[in-house]
């Protein structure tokens, strides 16, 4: 006799979320859930991505790419690109967002910064990004392993690009003037969602301390070499139960803090402990979102369904030649450095009778 229960029935039934196309179940349980149509990541594979793994692998180096279970990883591989992720593997933080492991790191390695230059001398790029786990555990919250790594990657391959994405600090200087000292090209720090999801997305972390540390980040590069062009970028994830006013908000409270590369992409779920997709955006959306960030002001965006923060990252830096002409002729590194001003007030967006967000297109 056969015991086991029927499935449950589908009805042709659908419900249409962002564009893609979700069944109810007859019983009432969850939808079964399927990406849209234009969610499709490259397999990896390929003699060029097992070439790359092999040499990470090697050195013992993390990858993003890896950890955070980038949808993107075999295009990117396979063009010898790559985004190191320094400070071990584990995080003090538990995001409701990210793949990494959460914990206590038990690693603090001195000499990963070595490590990391040898394997990007051996994959010969123009730019790299070099981001981290959260580790609050460190005093300096792992700056200084930021700023060695800098460093080394600058003697290895003068010129080439170097972009750091990193974390918060817990809004303490510091730390972020010691990262800026290193002389990076691009400050990359992620507000990830709008302000009022910040809570359950990001937990530890704040709005107005992470719009902070972008901002302070222009002012330290001022001030510690005022002839160099520093750019500072961030990432939104949508998905998460945003509205668009809100997104348009955050594109504007970027620009208020003079932030200069904008990434946007869809949310998607790690794993059923992490937070539900709420919606899918279509192409379209990704489209509009972009020419609505340029008109703020933006010198890059980068907008669609499978971006993330470091996705095509060399194609974002403004005047990439002039920069690469600029960092061969020079001779020494950042300016000696003196104590952190305060940064300016942040200016505050306009907005009309009806609660708009009023902007100049150009």
């Amino acid at each position: 006799m056969d015991n086991r229960q029927p499935l449950p029935r589908i009805l042709p039934q659908t419900i249409a979320m962002g564009g893609g196309t979700f069944e109810s179940a007859v019983d009432g349980s969850a939808p079964l859930r399927r990406h849209p149509d234009w969610i499709k990541a490259r397999i990896p594979s390929g003699e060029t991505y097992q070439e790359v793994r092999r040499l990470l692998n090697g050195l013992s180096l993390h990858t993003v790419c890896a950890e955070a279970q980038c949808p993107n990883v075999g295009e990117c591989w396979d063009q010898r690109t790559a985004t190191i992720m320094i400070l071990g593997d584990t995080c003090t933080r538990a995001c409701g967002f990210c793949a990494v492991k959460t914990g206590k790191p038990t690693v603090h390695d001195l000499d990963e910064p070595r490590r990391v230059a040898e394997a990007i001398r051996g994959l010969g790029l123009d730019h790299v990004v070099v981001t981290s786990v959260a580790r609050d555990d460190l005093a300096d919250g792992g700056a200084s392993v930021f700023a060695d790594t800098i460093r080394r990657l600058r003697d290895a391959c003068p010129e080439m690009g170097v972009e750091v994405l990193i974390p918060d600090f817990n809004g303490e200087e510091a730390p972020l003037w010691t990262v800026m000292a290193a002389g990076p090209d691009i400050l990359n720090h992620n507000v990830e969602t709008v302000a009022r999801l910040q809570k359950p997305v990001r937990k530890r972390a704040r709005y107005d301390r992470s719009l902070g540390v972008l901002e302070r980040a222009k002012v330290y590069a001022r001030e510690l070499n005022p002839s160099a062009a520093v750019h500072t970028k961030s990432s939104i994830m949508v998905g998460l139960g945003e509205t668009r006013p809100e997104l348009h908000q955050t594109f504007v409270d970027l620009r208020a803090v003079d932030c200069d590369i904008l990434t946007v992409g869809q949310y998607l779920r790690p794993s059923p402990a992490h937070l539900p997709v709420e919606r899918y955006y279509h192409p379209d959306e990704f489209a509009e979102m972009r020419q609505e960030a340029l008109a703020l002001g933006f010198k890059h965006v980068e907008s669609g369904p499978l971006v993330r923060s470091s996705y095509h990252a060399r194609d974002q830096v403004p005047d990439a030649e002039a920069r690469r002409a600029e960092r061969a002729a020079r001779s020494g590194g950042a300016s000696s450095a003196v104590a952190p001003s305060a940064p300016a007030p942040r200016p505050t967006p306009t907005i009309d009778a009806d609660g708009r967000v009023l902007y100049r297109p150009d």
